[in-house]
């Protein structure tokens, strides 16, 4: 019994093979084994965290003429409509019954004397970052004219600012017990940027700290598309208030917007928003969890541009510039916020 031999069936339609071939072509047929290199490169998307991006789009845009006209003619006449209501329901209670009608307009100027404390709160509040923006722009002046008067009287400006501070009595009190020692208006403005500054600028940075930490988890921890946009402009703007307050600023809630948007215009300005060299490393750990989990990366840049936040609302809420001590860096401050997010410690 002899063996069936395979039957070749051959197609008019195929193509006829070329004569000439190519050494270095290599034919691959359906049955050959693909290798890894065959296979093709996987190309990762540059992480740029987009939330914090958001963040500052939002606090830098400004709304048109016609918005904001429309705005103030909206507000206006819900104001007219709530004072008729107002006056009608008054009117018509006082008319049933004396008494609840005058109870209800006690009540009615107790709200609008709330409303009015409230606006001079708000007020208060700008009128207060104004000064402290005057101090540092008077400090930049004394230190390019060189007056020992100016910087005593400055300094003394600036203690006045922060009077009645329990965490920097001690170095109030240093300050007055050598005050008198500085002969030249370098010593003197460095002098009070070391001793006033210094403990202020250490409490700014656990606060920059602890929001690029939640900034970063909530990132990485919420897979939710908006929820990290949200969380990221909650808590810059929870870090630029409390930063306010540190430097003896008092922001209410249109003083803390009125901070946002001058801090994410100096970032602007200053062109903080782009990757700088303070930021490699923090990128590069970035980088380097993403290949573990994408939602980490992205949590880490964020968090590092949190931390540039932070140090650009120490520049604008520090009543003199950073001078004799040095600036903090976002690698420092990241490195201390992961490494209190670990659980690690000195």
């Amino acid at each position: 019994m002899s063996k069936k031999q395979p039957i070749v069936i051959e197609l008019d339609d195929a193509p006829k093979k070329s004569k000439r071939a190519t050494p270095k072509t290599k034919a691959v047929t359906r049955d050959a084994p693909m290798s890894p290199a065959d296979a093709p490169a996987i190309i990762d998307a540059p992480i740029s965290g987009d939330a914090m991006q958001a963040v500052t789009q939002i606090a830098t845009s400004r709304p048109s003429r016609l918005l904001r006209f429309f705005g103030w003619a909206a507000f206006t006449l819900l104001g007219l409509v709530i004072s008729i209501a107002f006056w009608d329901f008054t009117s018509n209670l006082m008319a049933r019954n004396i008494w609840l009608g005058r109870i209800a307009l006690g009540l009615i100027a107790a709200m609008i004397l709330a409303c009015v404390l409230v606006v001079l709160r708000e007020l208060g509040a700008m009128a207060r970052l104004r000064k402290i923006d005057d101090l540092r722009e008077k400090s930049e002046q004394i230190y390019a004219q060189g007056d020992l008067a100016a910087a005593k009287k400055h300094s003394e400006k600036i203690v006045t600012l922060l009077k009645g501070r329990d965490e920097i009595r001690w170095a109030l009190v240093e300050y007055r017990e050598h005050s008198d020692d500085q002969f030249d208006t370098a010593s003197q403005m460095h002098f009070a940027e070391n001793t006033l500054l210094l403990p202020l600028d250490q409490l700014a940075q656990k606060e920059i700290e602890s929001a690029a930490r939640q900034v970063a988890t909530a990132t990485a921890m919420i897979p939710l598309a908006l929820a990290d946009v949200v969380i990221a402009l909650t808590a810059n703007v929870r870090m630029i208030r409390r930063i306010a307050q540190v430097y003896g600023g008092r922001t209410g809630t249109f003083g803390a917007w009125r901070l946002m948007k001058a801090v994410a215009t100096h970032l602007v300005a200053t062109g903080a928003v782009a990757i700088g060299d303070d930021m490699i490393g923090s990128i590069a750990g970035g980088g380097v969890l993403s290949k573990l989990s994408r939602r980490f990366g992205e949590g880490v840049v964020n968090g590092a541009l949190t931390a540039r936040v932070g140090i650009a609302a120490m520049e604008v809420c520090r009543p003199m510039p950073f001078v004799a001590l040095k600036r903090p860096t976002v690698t420092a401050l990241m490195k201390n916020a992961l490494t209190g997010f670990f659980g690690a410690t000195r």
